[in-house]
């Protein structure tokens, strides 16, 4: 996709001040040093857009960036960072459990995680959450350009595994250096995106069909 504009929004605390214009929404989420910036950046040729901090942790809200006029790119807090108080990691979670189960524009969530290791304990809790919410979930392994291409599927494979990856799920290897995995990301969005509204239409047809038939009984 050729992204013609890209602007940061809002640092939501909470609901009220998450967006109202009613475009679908993609959240974002990753352990804190995985790279969720500098893939930020890349995808919305904006660099230093999302801003890249030296201190992991560091992000404490849920930053909406708006793609094209068509749809947001939702930041979530860094998971996994040890130096974050408890009372701050506490929030987070009941700002990301509320968001997670109750906004209606969220249409799927980007998880990220770093292609060299295996996940980590909370990269699991992570996507487990996210499958027992019912969510569906892209998986992105950052910093493929550290690696040798040789040996992605390797890794691919035990990423894989560890997540117990389920249903349609996928895996996108990403390099925020190269841009390798950009093209197939934003195809995957847009895929997933245009299934999301037919599934809406879909849902709206039969309701509309079932209150017809309600009004008119045989």
């Amino acid at each position: 996709m050729k992204v013609t504009s890209s602007e940061f929004v809002i640092s939501a605390v909470g609901p009220k001040q998450y967006p109202t214009d009613g475009l679908p929404e993609i959240a974002l989420v990753g352990r804190s040093n995985v790279g969720k910036s500098s893939m930020l950046n890349k995808m919305m040729n904006r660099k230093g857009l999302a801003r890249i901090s030296s201190r992991p942790g560091k992000t404490q809200t849920l930053n909406y960036f708006r793609v094209n006029q068509m749809l947001y790119f939702v930041d979530f807090p860094g998971y996994g960072y040890a130096k974050v108080a408890k009372t701050i990691k506490e929030t987070w979670g009941k700002m990301i459990e509320g968001y997670l189960k109750n906004r209606q524009e969220l249409r799927f969530v980007i998880q990220l995680v770093d292609i060299r290791h295996a996940p980590s304990k909370d990269d699991v809790a992570m996507y487990d959450w996210c499958k027992q919410i019912g969510i569906p979930t892209v998986v992105v392994a950052t910093k493929g350009d550290k690696i040798a291409r040789g040996r992605w599927m390797q890794h691919i494979k035990v990423i894989r595994q560890d997540l117990k990856l389920r249903g349609d799920d996928t895996i996108i290897v990403f390099s925020s250096e190269t841009g390798q995995g950009k093209d197939e990301l934003w195809g995957e969005i847009m895929r997933r995106l245009r299934a999301a509204e037919e599934d809406q239409r879909q849902a709206e047809k039969e309701e509309q069909e079932e209150q017809a038939n309600s009004s008119n009984p045989s």
